[in-house]
C-alpha cells in the first residue's frame, strides 16, 4: 500500500515526534509512506523525519486558510496517488476525511486527546463514520474514544506511540549536598500546565518548608512563554528556567534527578515515559496514560490537574525524600521497558495494519 500520513504540523514535540517509529512499522510491513504536513510551525520535528528517510511535503498556506490548505492537500495527494490516508490530530483528520470521501480513499485516524474541546467533539461525532478505523495512542484515550465518540471496538485499537530503549542513558543517583535537578519536556502552551506549576512553586516558596535546594529546567518552546515568564517574575521564582527546545532529550533527562509533568490534559505523553526510561521518578498529574504509569509511591507521585495547591503539596512531599529518587526511578524504568517494549510496539502496529487491510481489502 501507499500510505499518506497527514499531520497538523512539524512542531517540536507532541504527535509529530513518534512519526518515524510509527512509519517504520509500515515500511517493515512492505508499505510505502509519505508525510503531508498542513503547516510548518516551528519545524523542529522536521530533522527527525528527514533523518528517518521520510518524504515530507509541507503546505505553504497559513493555518487559518482552510480552503487553500484543502486545495493544496488535494493536489499533493492526487499527485502522489495513495491507497490509504492515515491522519493525526483533528485538523488533519477532518481534511483527510473530506478528501478520502471525495476520492474513495479509506481513512485511518489517530485519536490523541481523550478530552477534545466541545466544538471539536461535535465535529468528530458528525464525521466519525468517514474513517474506517480509529487508533488510540494510549489505553485511556482508546477507552474514551469508544465512550465519547461511540466508535465500535471492531473499528478501534490501541497503539501506544512509544517504545522503551533499554540502552538509553540513565540518570545517576542524587547525592547528599547536591542541588536536586528536576527536568520537564513540553511545549510552553496552556494545556501543558506550566502556568499551574509556577503557581505551585509560589505556594511552596510561601510555605517555607526546610527543603533541599532544587532547580527545575523546562525544555521546550511555545506561545505561552511570555505569560509563564511574567508569572515567574511576579512571584520571584528563580529556581525554574526555560532555556528552550532541546534536540537530545535522552542526555538531558539522564542529567536530572526527577521529572515533573504538570499537564492539564494528555494522551499518551511520550516525554514523561522517556523520563521513566531514563530512570527518573515522575511527579505527574492524573491525566491520560499518566493515570496508569505514575504509580503513587512506586514510580512517582500523582497530583490533581489544574490544581496548583495539589501540585505544591506533592512537590513538597517528593522533595522531602530525595534519597528515594533512584529506587523509584528504577521501578519506573522497569515498568516502561516491560510494558512498552519495541516488540510490543511493532506487534500492535502490525496487528492494526492487518485489521485495516481486512476492512478495506487493500494489500501490499
Amino acid at each position: 500500500m501507499r500510505i499518506a500520513y497527514i499531520i497538523n504540523s512539524l512542531e517540536g514535540g507532541g504527535a509529530c515526534f513518534p512519526v518515524p517509529a510509527i512509519t517504520s512499522v509500515f515500511r517493515k510491513a512492505g508499505h510505502e509512506v509519505a508525510v503531508f504536513a498542513l503547516s510548518r510551525r516551528d519545524g523542529l520535528a522536521l530533522p527527525r523525519l528527514e533523518e528517518a528517510g521520510l518524504r515530507v511535503e509541507i503546505c505553504p498556506a497559513g493555518e487559518k486558510q482552510q480552503v487553500q490548505t484543502l486545495r493544496w492537500l488535494n493536489h499533493a495527494l492526487t499527485a502522489w496517488k495513495p491507497d490509504l490516508l492515515w491522519t493525526s490530530l483533528i485538523r488533519a483528520t477532518l481534511l483527510g476525511q473530506i478528501l478520502g470521501t471525495r476520492h474513495r480513499w479509506p481513512v485511518v485516524s489517530w485519536q490523541h486527546n481523550a478530552n477534545p474541546k466541545p466544538i471539536n467533539r461535535r465535529l468528530l461525532l458528525s464525521m466519525r463514520r468517514l474513517s474506517c478505523f480509529w487508533v488510540g495512542d494510549s489505553q485511556f484515550v482508546t477507552d474514551e474514544t469508544h465512550r465519547i465518540l461511540g466508535i465500535p471496538r471492531e473499528r478501534l485499537a490501541c497503539w501506544p506511540i512509544f517504545y522503551a530503549t533499554p540502552q538509553a542513558p540513565q540518570a545517576q543517583p542524587w547525592q547528599k549536598g547536591e542541588v536536586i535537578r528536576i527536568g520537564s519536556l513540553g511545549r510552553l502552551s496552556r494545556e501543558k500546565g506550566y502556568g499551574d506549576l509556577c503557581a505551585a512553586l509560589a505556594l511552596v516558596q510561601k510555605a517555607r518548608h526546610n527543603l533541599p535546594p532544587y532547580e527545575i529546567t523546562v525544555r521546550g518552546e511555545g506561545n505561552h512563554r511570555a505569560f509563564i515568564e511574567e508569572r515567574c517574575r511576579a512571584h520571584g521564582l528563580d529556581m525554574i528556567h526555560f532555556p528552550g527546545f532541546v534536540t537530545d532529550t535522552r542526555d538531558f533527562l539522564a542529567s536530572q534527578h526527577m521529572y515533573v509533568q504538570p499537564s492539564r490534559w494528555e494522551g499518551f505523553c511520550v516525554a514523561m515515559h522517556e523520563a521513566m526510561q531514563a530512570g527518573l521518578p515522575v511527579l505527574g498529574t492524573a491525566v491520560g496514560e499518566m493515570r496508569y504509569s505514575v504509580r503513587e509511591g512506586e514510580t512517582g507521585w500523582r497530583a490533581a490537574p489544574r490544581d496548583p495547591q495539589s501540585l505544591a503539596d506533592v512537590l513538597i512531599r517528593a522533595l522531602s525524600q530525595p534519597e528515594r529518587f533512584h529506587d523509584m526511578g528504577q521501578q519506573a524504568r522497569n515498568y516502561v521497558c516491560t510494558q512498552f517494549s519495541e516488540e510490543n510496539f511493532t506487534r500492535a502496529g502490525m496487528d492494526i495494519l492487518e485489521r485495516v487491510q481486512a476492512i478495506t481489502g487493500l494489500h501490499k
